[in-house]
């Protein structure tokens, strides 16, 4: 087993024994802080329960409780038989706001890409024409795109569009711009609304490919039609998210807890 990059003694600071902070968030911080900072990676071993409680001079328990604060928070994991390992931290998907993906990782810091699987023009089936309310003559353009932060596999985005509510959409290069901001900045798209359908699934074998995820991995599936303030819907699109960077949170409000 790969020797841990904690373990040399010099990197550990002494704890506040006197303080009011408990003893083994003082070390996860101190862990935190190194992951943070980069000194330590994704895929680094970290110190043992032994290892640290020898380091900080703290019982076995102590040094556990911190290793456990460390993979509730979502930056480690354990393996069985071989350790605990840094990881990083889910990004929440906040389902209660829609956001594109370029603009929510540019907010979070992180440099937003994509490549382009797919870009066609073709006519929906009966389902897909339903959801967008078409006729069985029109055209939809059909965007699939793996998107990518940090240059990081992230999501397979499928996406439908009416092209007869947006003439000339077939020939922008989606691989370099952003859907909804040509929505929004070209067509004067004001989006309203989205209807969404969330599932864990398992992924398939060219999703477990281009997201570079193990086969049969769970991914977090996001269904929607978007609606804009005039009840007309612009967009079916469905999103499988590699559920080891993500996890879905929603806010309910007290009116709805009886």
């Amino acid at each position: 087993m790969p020797k841990s990059r904690t373990t040399n003694e010099s990197t550990f600071h002494p704890l506040d024994k006197n303080g009011f902070i408990p003893l083994y968030f003082q070390i996860q911080r101190a862990l935190m802080e190194k992951i943070q900072s980069g000194e330590l990676s994704e895929g680094d071993p970290l110190a043992s329960e032994e290892e640290l409680s020898r380091y900080y001079q703290v019982s076995r328990m102590t040094a556990r409780q911190a290793l456990h604060g460390l993979k509730t928070s979502g930056y480690a994991f354990s393996e069985k038989g071989r350790g605990t390992f840094v990881t990083r931290p889910k990004l929440e998907k906040n389902i209660m706001h829609l956001q594109g993906f370029t603009e929510e990782m540019r907010q979070r810091g992180m440099k937003p890409s994509s490549k382009l699987l797919e870009q066609t023009v073709r006519t929906p089936d009966e389902d897909l024409a339903q959801r967008l309310k078409l006729d069985a003559s029109d055209k939809v353009v059909h965007l699939r795109r793996l998107r990518l932060a940090d240059g990081i596999p992230m999501a397979i985005e499928d996406s439908h569009i009416p092209l007869k509510q947006f003439p000339g959409l077939d020939r922008i290069d989606f691989a370099k711009h952003s859907l909804y901001q040509t929505l929004r900045e070209r067509y004067g798209v004001r989006v309203g609304y989205a209807d969404e359908i969330i599932e864990a699934l398992l992924a398939t074998k060219e999703e477990s490919e281009l997201l570079t995820i193990p086969r049969k991995s769970s991914v977090l599936s996001i269904m929607r039609v978007i609606m804009t303030t005039q009840e007309t819907p612009v967009e079916a699109a469905c999103s499988r998210y590699r559920s080891d960077r993500y996890r879905a949170s929603i806010r309910v409000p007290m009116t709805a807890i009886e």
